[in-house]
C-alpha cells in the first residue's frame, strides 16, 4: 500500500525571494517525493480550502474574516510574519483543508501526511511566528465533530514549542497536547500543554532520542484513538533557528521511532511538517522527505 499524500501547488505562497521563510520548500519537496517515487498520481490528493464551518471550530470569525479580507492591522501582520497578500490568504485555507484531508486519510490507511502544516504558534483569535491558522487544531476538532473520537493525541516534536495549539486545547480534557522543545527559544512565553519537555541548547542524538523513547513508554500506557505528529526538523544540527545538534540519522531514528511505535498500536497518525529552517535549502527539502519516506518503509515492511 502506498502512504497517501496531500498536496497542493498553492503552498507556495508569493512573499518574495528574500523572505526568511523559506516558502518554496513546499514546491521542492512533492518534487522529490516524485523523484524518490514515494508520491505519485495514485497516492497523492489535492485539497481544497477549509470551509469556515469547520475553521470556526478554532478560530474566531471575527479573525478568518480578517484573513479572508486581509485587513490585519500592521501590528497582527509583524506577528505573523508573512506580508498578508492574496497568496499567503490562499495558502492558509488550502493548507488546512490539506491536514484535515490528511487526518480522514489516515482514519482510512492508518498513515497519511501532508506536505506541509504544523503551525502551532497560531492561537484562535490570531496568527504568530509563520502560522496563521493552526492546521492540526482545527483537523483534530474536525475528528472530534465528525467522527466523535474520544481521545486524540498532538505529538508535537518542532524545537519550538506548540503555545497555539496549547492554548487552544487547554480546557479540552479529550486532546492532549504534548511539545519537546528547546528551552531557551521562541516563543519567549510559553503555555502549558498536557506534556512540555524542554531541552537544553546543544543536545545531540543520543540524549534527545532517549528523551523521545522514554516519551513514548509514558504515551503508551494511555489509549489513543487517533495521533497528529508534528515532525519540525528544526531540531538539526545546521538549522539556523534551532539551537539543537541532533544530525540527519537521528532524524531518521526520530521518525522511526514514533511512526513505528503507534503504526505497530493500530493507532491512525496524520504527519505535519513543522518547521525547518535549513541554511542549505536542498538539504532542507531532504530532512522533510524523511517523513513521507519513514512512512512508506514502515507500511511496505
Amino acid at each position: 500500500m502506498s502512504i497517501p499524500i496531500v498536496n497542493h501547488p498553492d503552498y507556495v505562497a508569493q512573499i518574495g525571494d528574500d523572505h526568511r521563510f523559506p516558502i518554496k520548500k513546499f514546491g521542492s519537496l512533492i518534487d522529490l517525493l516524485k523523484e524518490k517515487k514515494i508520491a505519485n498520481s495514485d497516492n497523492t490528493y489535492q485539497p481544497k480550502e477549509v470551509s469556515f464551518e469547520t475553521l470556526v471550530g478554532v478560530h474566531d470569525k471575527d479573525y478568518i474574516d480578517k484573513i479572508n479580507n486581509l485587513s490585519l492591522n500592521k501590528e497582527e501582520i509583524r506577528k505573523l510574519g508573512f506580508p498578508l497578500v492574496k497568496s499567503v490568504r490562499r495558502r492558509s485555507f488550502v493548507a488546512t483543508g490539506g491536514t484535515v484531508l490528511a487526518a480522514k486519510l489516515a482514519l482510512k490507511h492508518k498513515l497519511a501526511c501532508n506536505t506541509a502544516g504544523g503551525s502551532h504558534h497560531a492561537f484562535a483569535k490570531e496568527g504568530n511566528g509563520y502560522c496563521v491558522f493552526n492546521d492540526v487544531a482545527v483537523a483534530a476538532k474536525y475528528l472530534q465533530k465528525k467522527h466523535q473520537l474520544p481521545k486524540i493525541l498532538i505529538l508535537d516534536l518542532d524545537v519550538h514549542q506548540g503555545d497555539g495549539t496549547a492554548k487552544i486545547f487547554e480546557n479540552d480534557e479529550n486532546i492532549f497536547t504534548v511539545s519537546v522543545h528547546s528551552k531557551k527559544n521562541y516563543p519567549s512565553k510559553k503555555q502549558v500543554s498536557n506534556i512540555d519537555i524542554e531541552l537544553e541548547d546543544n543536545m545531540e542524538d543520543e540524549d534527545y532520542l532517549i528523551i523521545v523513547q522514554n516519551l513514548l513508554e509514558k504515551l503508551n500506557q494511555k489509549k489513543f484513538n487517533f495521533v497528529f505528529y508534528v515532525a519540525g526538523v528544526d531540531i538539526h544540527k545546521d538549522d539556523r533557528l534551532g539551537k539543537l545538534k541532533v544530525s540527519e540519522d537521528g532524524i531518521k531514528k526520530r521518525e522511526e521511532l514514533v511512526i513505528r511505535n503507534f503504526f505497530n498500536k493500530n493507532i491512525p497518525l496524520c504527519g505535519v511538517l513543522g518547521g525547518g529552517y535549513n541554511h542549505d535549502f536542498n538539504q532542507l527539502v531532504k530532512l522533510h522527505s524523511i517523513l513521507h519516506e519513514t512512512c512508506k518503509k514502515v507500511i511496505d515492511s
